[in-house]
């Protein structure tokens, strides 16, 4: 697992949501997960049910309930999931036989959890379309 050293490890709770997400939860290590990366920002961790040989869940510390309510100022965060996403992608050796970035948002779109989330897949041939 690589980290910053010193960094905070608390996840920014904004006020006026009434219970913390489930990521938020792993986050700030009140639930355990197979953390492969975190940092100030994000924290990436191995997805319990995975859907391929590597299903890693992107998660930004700062909840977005969802892409779709995002604002320009989440901007820096959304790419830095991004880079994110490609560095742990060259950390599990699938950067160069490809890989699938999932965003699920609202129902209709699969979301599970209302907390902005970037799943990467690989390790197998994924096929198209997706579900």
């Amino acid at each position: 697992m690589r980290e910053l050293a010193g960094v905070r490890r608390r996840c920014h709770h904004p006020s006026g949501m009434a219970e913390q997400t489930l990521f938020e939860k792993i986050c700030e290590k009140q639930i355990p997960a197979t953390v492969v990366y975190e940092d100030e920002r994000c924290v990436a961790f191995r997805d319990i049910s995975p859907q391929a040989p590597v299903h890693i869940l992107i998660v930004p510390r700062h909840p977005i309930p969802r892409l779709a309510l995002a604002t320009a100022e989440d901007a820096t965060l959304l790419g830095h999931l991004l880079l994110t996403v490609a560095n742990i992608a060259r950390d599990e050796g699938v950067a160069e036989s490809g890989f699938r970035l999932v965003i699920n948002n609202g129902p209709h779109g699969g979301e599970a959890v209302p907390h902005l989330h970037v799943h990467l897949l690989a390790g197998r041939q994924l096929q198209w379309p997706p579900g």
